[in-house]
């Protein structure tokens, strides 16, 4: 793992964001984009991101951050958030989350799934 930095990628988790953005306050009521689509993009968010400013394997970043995503999702069945005093802060709340979702779990799955067949895709078009 070395530091650098990936311009297009840095873009591509920018636009990432806005759609998260977007989501969390235009499009909050249409349940299936809010409840899934939103936790499919944060991996992919998180993925560009880190991919911005460190060069690391591919493979290793997407498990990572399934990984780190799904132990998120678990800190939110007991409450972590609240626990450590952020009941009161709204961002910390959206950031951390209130209520575990086995669906969340399969949803951050499938943002890894779908960024690995996108780098795989990547790969074989390269050569």
């Amino acid at each position: 793992m070395k530091l650098t930095f990936n311009f297009k990628n840095l873009i591509i988790a920018a636009i990432i964001f806005v759609i998260e953005f977007l989501i969390a306050t235009t499009f909050k009521d249409i349940v299936f984009v809010r409840s899934y689509l939103g936790d499919v993009l944060v991996v992919m968010l998180m993925y560009y991101f880190v991919k911005a400013f460190v060069e690391v394997e591919n493979t290793k970043l997407i498990i990572a951050l399934v990984i780190f995503s799904c132990v998120i999702e678990f800190l939110q069945y007991f409450h972590f958030a609240e626990v450590i005093g952020f009941k009161d802060n709204k961002i910390a709340m959206i950031v951390l989350g209130n209520s575990f979702s086995w669906i969340d779990i399969l949803c951050y799955l499938a943002g890894g799934l779908i960024l690995y067949l996108i780098e795989v895709l990547a790969k074989s078009k390269s050569r």
